[in-house]
């Protein structure tokens, strides 16, 4: 069954740009680079790297970058927009890496597309060098477990709240917005919490960001909903 991504690709691509869309722009981004520029890494991995912005990002901070995504119109496109990077078709639950190959693995907003979701965390932990950092951005729980509903809203469209429901089953729901129709994964915090730590990472950095730029009525909205977590989990170094 398709998870949408192949049919969505062209809309995804014509949404990012190289900004990314709001939340990337005005939410995430300023934490993960800031976790980047802290850990002095030189090679990196970008597991479910689409169109490659991210890898481009990368490269910017001084680093050497490979991407890999399942998606080959959102390769194709990484490509032709950075022809000297590194981008190949890939599925997280299977990298084609030796292990120790990277001391940083960055997991931007993939985990919630993953079916195996275990399988790719193993196998991301193994890919790292002892002292090396997994970075993921992930959409919360709290907002998955509703997101194919969304907010709640008044007679005149006005955001009341957003809902809440089966927060501690897991279940695919479908995403839609700007002419892109994705599957994606709700799945508990402590899910996720279980897979990194039975994979022996240690958590050195949490954080649930809200936007530190953009427009009034945009970050208003943002502060109101928890919707973005980010991690880092560094494998121990040996001895």
């Amino acid at each position: 069954m398709s998870n949408g991504w192949e049919l969505s690709a062209q809309a995804w691509i014509d949404s990012m740009g190289e900004r990314g869309d709001w939340a990337r722009e005005h939410v995430l981004d300023p934490v993960m680079l800031g976790r980047i520029r802290a850990g002095r890494f030189e090679r990196a991995l970008d597991v479910g790297c689409g169109e490659g912005r991210f890898c481009r990002m990368l490269k910017a901070a001084g680093m050497s970058a490979t991407g890999i995504d399942p998606t080959g119109p959102l390769l194709e496109v990484a490509q032709q927009r950075d022809p000297s990077g590194d981008y190949r078709p890939g599925n997280a639950e299977q990298l084609e890496f030796a292990a120790a190959s990277f001391d940083l693995v960055v997991s931007y907003l993939t985990l919630i597309d993953i079916v195996d979701f275990k399988k790719a965390i193993s196998e991301m932990a193994r890919v790292l060098r002892p002292g090396g950092s997994l970075l993921i951005a992930n959409l919360t729980g709290f907002t998955s477990a509703g997101a194919d509903r969304g907010w709640v809203r008044d007679d005149e469209g006005r955001h009341l709240h957003f809902p809440v429901d089966r927060y501690l089953d897991e279940f695919p729901f479908w995403f839609e917005w700007e002419g892109i129709r994705i599957q994606n994964w709700h799945r508990p915090l402590a899910a996720y919490m279980a897979a990194l730590l039975e994979s022996g990472l240690q958590l050195t950095f949490f954080a649930e960001p809200g936007p530190v730029s953009g427009d009034a009525a945009h970050q208003e909205r943002f502060r109101r909903v928890p919707w973005f977590v980010v991690m880092e989990w560094r494998r121990p170094p040996v001895g």
